[in-house]
Order: structure tokens, then C-alpha cells, then sequence
């Protein structure tokens, strides 16, 4: 099953095909989502939005809790078997609640669930292991090891070859150049890519 995120950080500008998808929608992003996608259901404490969305939440959470209506999304998505996910709405903003968002896609990876968060300016997931990237070719992309060193053990398909190791703490890996219809990369640890979408969309 594919789901849809839809989070109250920057509004996305471009266009969210939700047709064979369960769409989620976190607390303030109604407001920029309400007219252009398909909602299932909305979640969150409302305490960015002044007024009840359509359709009603069927719990309205408490603002002081453990969880981001993000994090609580995902939980939602996973536990009615999504096996793939896309979030909208993730970038700009709170600077923390963006890098928060970052981390929602590695606690999908970690539960094996692919993911990838959208923004007006990038495409960014989690990866472990084998990485493949098809029809990208010209387009900028970042490698950041997340949580820990890693280990590159085989690299092609990019201007700069990858390094044996990404130091987490480095920024070597940002701004390689895809120069292959498809390039491929294998890690030993846990990384986010970014695949620069030329600007904002």
C-alpha cells in the first residue's frame, strides 16, 4: 500500500498524485493541502490550525505529547501496512522540526517501508546497502552519512567518485553530479541522499 504524508512545513508547490494512495494530513498543512489533494484522514493536536479540517479528525491529540503529528502519520501509515510512503510539506519552516522530519525517514527505513520526503527543491531518502538511481543523469545529488561513519564499498555513475569513507561530521559527499542514465552505489551504514530537483518546482 502507498500513503501520503502531508506535513505543516513549507506548502508544496508542485503536483501530489495521491490516486492509488491513503493520504494522511498533519495538523496545519489543511491549510495548503485542503483544495489540492485527496485527504483520508486528519491527525494531529491543532494547534496550528484555528478550526476543524474535513474530514474530522477521529482523535485530536494532546499538544504536550512524545510524538510530532508526523511521527504519529507514520506510525498510522505503517500499522495499516503501507509499504511505501511519500511526505509532502517536509522542508523549510522549523529548522528542527525539518531535520525531525529527516529522521522520520530513517525510522521508516529501519522498519523496511521505502520513503521519500519531497520538497519544492529536492528529493531525499534514508538508504542502506545497494543504492540504484535511474533517469537522474545532470542532476546534482548529496550523499550524508546519518548516525555513524560509512563505509562505500562500490561506487559508478557519478563525476566524483565516492570516497572509501563518508566521515559523519564531513561535508564531502555534497553536490556530486550524476553523470549516468543509471548510477549505483553501495554503503555499509545508513545515509540520506538528495537528488537536487533543479529549484523550486
Amino acid at each position: 500500500m502507498k500513503a501520503v504524508i502531508l506535513l505543516n512545513g513549507e506548502p508544496y508547490r508542485g503536483e501530489i498524485d495521491a490516486s492509488a494512495a491513503r493520504v494522511w494530513c498533519c495538523d496545519g498543512a489543511y491549510e495548503w493541502a485542503k483544495d489540492r489533494v485527496r485527504i483520508d484522514e486528519n491527525l494531529g493536536d491543532y494547534d496550528s490550525l484555528s478550526y476543524m479540517p474535513d474530514p474530522p479528525p477521529a482523535e485530536v491529540y494532546p499538544s504536550e505529547k512524545n510524538y510530532t503529528d508526523g511521527e504519529l502519520a507514520l506510525m498510522r501509515a505503517i500499522a495499516a501496512g503501507a509499504d511505501e510512503i511519500e511526505f509532502y510539506g517536509g522542508g523549510g519552516g522549523r529548522e528542527d522540526h525539518f531535520l525531525g522530519n529527516l529522521h522520520l525517514l530513517y525510522a521508516a527505513l529501519k522498519k523496511g517501508v521505502r520513503a521519500v520526503m519531497v520538497t519544492n527543491y529536492a528529493r531525499i531518502f534514508a538508504a542502506e546497502g545497494e543504492v540504484v538511481v535511474t533517469g537522474r543523469k545532470g542532476s546534482t545529488l548529496s550523499i550524508v552519512p546519518f548516525g555513524g561513519n560509512v563505509h562505500i564499498m562500490e561506487n559508478s555513475g557519478f563525476y566524483y567518485p565516492l570516497p572509501e569513507a563518508f566521515v559523519y561530521g564531513s561535508t564531502r559527499g555534497i553536490s556530486n553530479v550524476v553523470t549516468a542514465d543509471t548510477a549505483r552505489f553501495t554503503v555499509e551504514g545508513t545515509v540520506l541522499v538528495f537528488i537536487d530537483e533543479g529549484g523550486e518546482l
